[in-house]
């Protein structure tokens, strides 16, 4: 009770120069008052109970602003928009044609790791490779995925390097 007679008063300034319209800084008080004593004996444990109390009211004041957003309906005839499909989405189409055009090796590991669930270490003890090598050899793998989309998807790219569109591929 003695950190809190202390701080009241200046507990209620900091409220009432902080409270939303509409609300009552004697009410944020009472809340926080409340939440004090609802930490019954903890309260006393802690180190700095005018910082505690403190912090407290400001996320009484920020709870209460979040509550007082200004906010509308929706109506109920707006249309929904259609997803915006990323670029990367519809090269989806290409990818199975373009994997069976890698070499076996990366076929397998893009496989392996990418479309299924190995992980790059599983990977490397199946492989009997340290798992540096299997790292190596998954990245180099992905680049010449990369680089097989590119071309045989005609892959197109923007000034800011981010692809734009290509030209579908249709599946084996």
């Amino acid at each position: 009770m003695s950190a809190w007679q202390a701080c009241e008063r200046e507990l209620h300034a900091f409220l009432r120069h902080r409270a939303p319209e509409g609300v009552s800084a004697d009410d944020l008080l009472q809340d926080l008052f409340l939440k004090a004593l609802l930490k019954d004996r903890a309260f006393c444990e802690i180190e700095n109970p005018r910082a505690w109390l403190f912090e407290v009211a400001r996320n009484l004041v920020d709870h209460q602003l979040r509550r007082k957003r200004d906010t509308r309906p929706v109506p109920d005839d707006l249309p929904t928009p259609e997803p915006e499909l990323d670029i990367a989405d519809g090269l989806v189409d290409c990818l199975p044609r373009v994997l069976s055009e890698l070499a076996q090796a990366d076929r397998e590991v893009i496989e392996l790791c990418d479309l299924g669930n190995m992980t790059q270490a599983q990977f490397a003890q199946i492989k009997a490779l340290s798992l540096p090598a299997a790292k190596s050899r998954i990245q180099r793998a992905r680049q010449r995925l990369r680089a097989q989309l590119i071309e045989a998807c005609q892959v197109r790219f923007d000034d800011e390097g981010k692809r734009c569109c290509f030209t579908p591929r249709a599946r084996l």
